[in-house]
């Protein structure tokens, strides 16, 4: 007899993300799962989306990484609070990860819980941990054949950031080209450019996340 391990593993893990879900859900919170590579700027991102958004939402944010309490500490520093995950060795985030990081948080009192999957462009993307969005993150210096190589990730993202796009000048970074790949994988989901450590870009991406928070808030689905 064959046993199929992976299966019950994701099985298991279906099943407790769908009860992440309605716990969200019940709270009125809005949950993203941001996804990258290393060194593609997710903490960046975070605290940019933080910048824009700290005086109309409550936020928390949860840190997925192998070791290390880096990132955590570098949110706590701006008052936000931070829930540090490390995974020891896994390459990806759980659902019953989130579940114990979030009974650390009082979820009422939040509108957004931002989670920094661990860099991977692989693993996070068969793993459903209740959020209500994939969100994927590109910098440009990994170049524009990122989606021949990771399809997934894009097919699976409900938006994807085109960050450190003040440098696009400095590389050979064919934007059409990539533009164009993402479209025929995933035409549902918009790009924004940005450049998180400068602010530049944040505006649109904010935008976006703000209807879907508020859509959250109403208990409607975005």
């Amino acid at each position: 007899m064959r046993v199929d391990i992976a299966k019950g593993i994701l099985e298991k893990n279906d099943g407790l993300a769908a009860e992440n879900r309605r716990m969200f859900a019940e709270s009125g919170v809005f949950v993203v799962d941001l996804m990258a590579s290393p060194g593609a700027g997710k903490t960046s991102t975070i605290l940019a989306t933080i910048a824009a958004l700290r005086d109309r939402y409550r936020i928390a944010v949860i840190e997925g990484d192998i070791a290390s309490r880096v990132d955590a500490e570098k949110i706590s520093a701006h008052g936000i609070p931070a829930v540090q995950i490390n995974t020891g060795g896994a390459c990806h985030l759980e659902s019953d990860m989130i579940r114990r990081a979030v009974a650390t948080l009082d979820l009422v009192e939040l509108d957004l819980l931002i989670i920094e999957n661990v860099g991977n462009l692989v693993c996070p993307t068969d793993f459903d941990l209740g959020e209500n969005a994939k969100v994927m993150i590109l910098s440009v210096p990994e170049g524009h054949d990122k989606p021949y190589k990771y399809p997934n990730i894009f097919q699976v993202a409900e938006a994807v950031i085109l960050n450190k796009y003040d440098t696009v000048s400095f590389f050979d970074f064919d934007e059409a080209e990539f533009r164009e790949v993402v479209g025929s994988l995933n035409p549902a989901a918009p790009i924004f450019p940005m450049a998180a450590t400068k602010g530049d870009g944040v505006d649109a991406w904010a935008a976006w996340l703000t209807d879907r928070i508020e859509a959250a808030r109403a208990g409607e689905s975005a």
